[in-house]
């Protein structure tokens, strides 16, 4: 898979022309790798903030906030038949910018914002028996705007807000029902930040401490618990990654990052190699440019959705197939 290597600073979102709404248009179609195709519309209610998780062929979208409400709904999507199902409510209290996770075929969703309150509880979610449990609550502080990842045994959280950025990780361990707290994140304190896994190591990058964007990008071995620095995401002068409020996933060995905002909302995708520690951008996504939306991959199928656009909620779905030339015809 090959792109063009532009640049700018910050991770996550790119830029390069600006359209009249005042969003950052940043992406050149023009035989550009990656092609983006529009699926049935979420079928709940536009929100932004939502969380996502993936199990097996499906993925599940839950919680999030409509600019007047704060949600608890959860829905699963059967991609294969481009298909939404309304499943259990969320059981804990309503909220947005919390994180998911996924191990052992279950779901974990926690952390977040209510409105009033940070939080800091965690619930399992049953997809085989369409149930929720509360389990042990998160080992740190009560948050919102961490990340998440997983391994094929264990969850991860990180970052945030609590009243300050934060820095610090923890493992969640399902099988014990606890947390512990593990090596934080080398340099800055972040939050709104995005991860993605390639292997068995997570990279953390993005987001912004105490307003300021940050460029430092971070790889972490979950087998030996430690963190390894790698290229800032301005390395390159052609580079326009960094942002906030964006969306990450990875699929056959690559990683991804894609909308969000860098003084202005963003389209631009960017692909990570982790074995070179390069970026090439990619196609943008074709619809609205947005920030606070969520991605899954389900199977292989990759799928970016909800999020805001300004103060506009936003419920349309794209699916992105990095393997295919953009054609503005699909």
């Amino acid at each position: 898979m090959k792109g063009m290597n532009l640049k700018m600073k910050w991770l996550l979102f790119l830029g390069l022309g600006v359209i009249s709404t005042g969003c950052l248009d940043d992406s050149d179609d023009d035989d550009s790798q990656g092609n983006w195709t529009k699926v049935s519309d979420f079928e709940g209610v536009t929100r932004s903030g939502a969380v996502s998780f993936s199990i097996g062929e499906k993925a599940y979208v839950a919680t999030g906030y409509t600019g007047t409400e704060y949600l608890s709904d959860l829905w699963e999507y059967d991609p294969s038949l481009n298909f939404w199902l309304r499943k259990a409510d969320f059981p804990g209290v309503k909220r947005s910018a919390a994180v998911a996770f996924s191990v052992n075929g279950k779901g974990y969703v926690g952390t977040g914002y209510d409105g009033l309150n940070n939080l800091g509880d965690f619930w399992e979610y049953d997809p085989a028996t369409d149930a929720w449990r509360q389990v042990a609550d998160f080992g740190g502080s009560a948050r919102y705007g961490a990340v998440a990842f997983n391994s094929s045994t264990n969850g991860y959280v990180g970052t945030g807000y609590d009243g300050n950025d934060l820095k610090d990780f923890w493992t969640y361990d399902p099988a014990a029902n606890e947390w512990t707290q593990v090596i934080s994140i080398g340099g800055s304190k972040r939050v709104d930040a995005v991860a993605f896994t390639i292997d068995n190591k997570a990279y953390v990058g993005t987001g912004r401490n105490n307003g300021v964007y940050q460029y430092d990008f971070w790889a972490y071995d979950m087998s030996a618990g430690t963190w390894q620095q790698m290229l800032d995401l301005d390395d390159d002068d052609d580079y326009l990654v960094v942002r906030h409020n964006a969306v990450a996933f990875s699929r056959d060995g690559k990683g991804y990052i894609t909308t969000g905002n860098f003084s202005g909302l963003l389209v631009s995708t960017w692909e990570y190699d982790p074995i070179t520690d390069l970026w090439s951008e990619y196609t943008g996504i074709e619809g609205p440019a947005r920030e606070d939306a969520v991605a899954f991959v389900a199977g292989s199928r990759i799928f970016v959705t909800t999020g805001r656009s300004s103060t506009v909620r936003l419920d349309d779905i794209w699916e992105f197939k990095p393997e295919e030339v953009y054609d503005e015809d699909l």
